[in-house]
């Protein structure tokens, strides 16, 4: 194998994997320190400067980092990355003065953003220090967008999503609430635009058409319109007996909805077993724990409809075959079943929507009516026309609504420059060594074998009183401080100099689990069997040294095995290793090199 060039910026970054599985490559490791020492505000904007959330995403982030945390290696369950995020958000002091100064000045470029979402949030965020004029339009009385229509306040307060969206808004961001886009040919007709971004989510819920459909409409419902109507009120009742189809986030929101609004039994149907649910694991415990039946297996079949009344469903109740790798082979129906209900909520996915985008504006959408956008611009096939969060590439959640923001806030600047929208800054990275003494870090790397905190939660017999009391607490200060230890600090990499290694293999005797191999070179499947713990995980890359100079063998480390203990720095005698904390630069609109006289795009029209 070559030696590995650890001058790209990937390289780093993928070995800290919590922040490599973040969309929005969130700096995790060094929020966590900073919470570590009590330094919440700092935290706070760590966080800020890629999520722009914090105190939302602390409470209903879906956690892509939280599977691929290295703690999950060593005892199952990773850090609890999410809720200390909310820690910092619940802790912090005032941010105003910490936030973006906005310029009196601006530039003369006008941005219309269609829907107050996180992904047009995030764009207004990423624009408006840099003196672009955002026009925000959103067809309900509020901003937020899904955030506040789909997710329950008892998940997300509303006082939290208020502040944070607040912090965007009080930029200067014209937010025209009430104020639908009815016509894409008359927002680009009026031609006062520079460019224009489409972050209107995914608003249409799918139906169901099975016999009694339209009979029973009544008292079937679409999950995420349901939703937005119990959030604004128009809905504060449903009936004793309530069947969800669907096992995903939203059937989750719509199953511990119904409990608050006066349903006695709540049933969620799954047509196949467990293991191909979407919900995220937390969402269905907090579902089971409040008495929710999940029913496995059971396929809709029909709505049952007595004198014009829905009394309930059948169900084909299936079966299944698995190959050794958990895939459905075969599938049969065995039998049918009837269960009651007095409503149905339908929650099996959702859609894009763009009925106020004629066609033939140059805006291409393909056989699913998704438009067709460029996945690293985000552009459309309309120059100056740019699309992304749930209205790009169909329902994510919001952290990748929130990448999606910065990425195309940083085409739109650069469109507004005249410059090429593909042309980006790469990701750079930074090293700095946290040595202190000869074997002493500016760090805590002792092992913590404490094991992941639990969420304290309101009591089942209180949480049902209100819609909108909040169910889980955030941590206590000491269970903070016990969590944040739990943190391996990833992103402190062991940096390897082989010109000073003498071979004396005290790093190979110390490492707690043999991670580090000095052999002779050979291509990698044959040297990934040869090292001192086979390395089996062929997605992490592994660290191949230049020639040793005494035997010409490599140092060779299994990344995905690796604690970040620094025992190997701490026992070399020649300082060989070092222990240097890497931190990962992901360019933003504001970071965009400036053209000396570049030709300002024209106005879309």
């Amino acid at each position: 194998m070559e030696p590995t060039d650890t001058s790209r910026p990937d390289y780093y970054h993928r070995v800290v994997d919590c922040q490599w599985a973040c969309p929005a490559h969130t700096d995790v490791p060094e929020y966590i320190r900073l919470i570590a020492q009590g330094r919440f505000t700092d935290a706070y904007m760590v966080n800020r400067h890629s999520n722009v959330f914090p105190g939302i995403l602390g409470r209903v982030c879906d956690r892509p980092c939280e599977p691929a945390c290295r703690r999950g290696r060593i005892e199952q369950k990773p850090v609890a990355i999410c809720r200390l995020k909310r820690v910092a958000a619940d802790q912090r002091d005032d941010v105003a003065g910490r936030l973006p100064v906005i310029p009196q000045a601006k530039n003369g470029r006008r941005i219309a953003c269609i829907g107050a979402g996180c992904a047009s949030l995030t764009v207004a965020n990423d624009l408006m220090p840099l003196g672009y004029e955002v026009t925000i339009f959103e067809q309900y009385a509020e901003p937020g967008g899904l955030m506040r229509t789909n997710i329950p306040s008892f998940r997300l307060p509303s006082a939290v999503l208020n502040e944070e969206i607040a912090m965007i808004t009080g930029m200067g961001v014209d937010l025209r609430l009430n104020t639908p886009v009815g016509s894409m040919r008359e927002l680009l007709g009026a031609g006062g635009f520079d460019a224009v971004f489409v972050g209107s989510g995914a608003p249409q819920g799918k139906e169901l058409t099975l016999p009694g459909r339209e009979a029973g409409a009544a008292n079937i419902h679409i999950g995420i319109a349901w939703l937005e109507s119990v959030a604004f009120g128009h809905i504060e009742r449903i009936g004793r007996r309530v069947l969800i189809i669907g096992v995903g986030n939203t059937a989750m929101d719509c199953c511990r909805t119904s409990l608050r609004l006066g349903a006695e039994s709540v049933k969620v149907m799954a047509r196949k077993p467990r293991a191909f649910f979407k919900a995220s694991a937390w969402e269905l415990e907090d579902a089971e724990e409040e008495s929710v039946g999940i029913v496995v297996n059971r396929s809709p079949k029909a709505f049952r409809i007595e004198g014009g009344k829905l009394t309930g469903m059948m169900f084909d109740r299936m079966e299944y075959d698995l190959d050794a790798a958990g895939r459905i082979t075969a599938e049969r129906v065995v039998g049918e079943e009837f269960l009651p209900a007095d409503d149905v909520i339908l929650a099996i996915g959702q859609e894009n929507a763009f009925p106020w985008i004629e066609r033939g504006l140059g805006i291409e959408f393909d056989k699913w009516n998704v438009p067709r956008i460029d996945p690293v611009t985000f552009q459309s096939t309309r120059p100056g026309v740019f699309f992304g969060g749930d209205a790009a590439f169909g329902p994510k959640n919001i952290i990748w609504a929130v990448e999606h923001g910065h990425q195309a806030a940083i085409s739109i600047h650069r469109h507004c420059q005249g410059e090429p929208v593909a042309a980006r800054l790469p990701p750079g990275v930074n090293l700095q060594s946290r040595k202190m003494g000869m074997h002493e870090w500016s760090y805590s790397n002792d092992y913590t074998p404490v094991e992941r905190r639990l969420m304290p939660h309101v009591s089942i017999k209180e949480r049902f009183k209100k819609l909108n009391i909040e169910v889980e607490l955030g941590f206590t200060a000491e269970q903070v401080e016990q969590e944040v230890q739990r943190c391996l600090n990833c992103d402190v990499q062991t940096v390897f100099t082989a010109k000073l290694c003498i071979e004396c293999d005290a790093c190979l005797d110390i490492c707690p689990v043999d991670c580090l191999t000095i052999t002779h070179n050979g291509a990698e499947a044959e040297l990934r069997q040869r090292l001192k713990a086979p390395a089996k995980n062929l997605a992490q890359p592994l660290y191949v040294s230049a020639a040793l100079p005494q035997t010409a063998r490599v140092m060779v480390k299994d990344e995905d095995l690796c604690v970040h203990c620094g025992l190997c720095a701490e026992r070399c005698p020649t300082a060989a290793w070092d222990m240097q904390k890497s931190e990962v630069h992901w360019p933003q609109a504001a970071d965009q090199p400036q053209p000396v006289a570049a030709e300002p795009a024209k106005k879309i029209a």
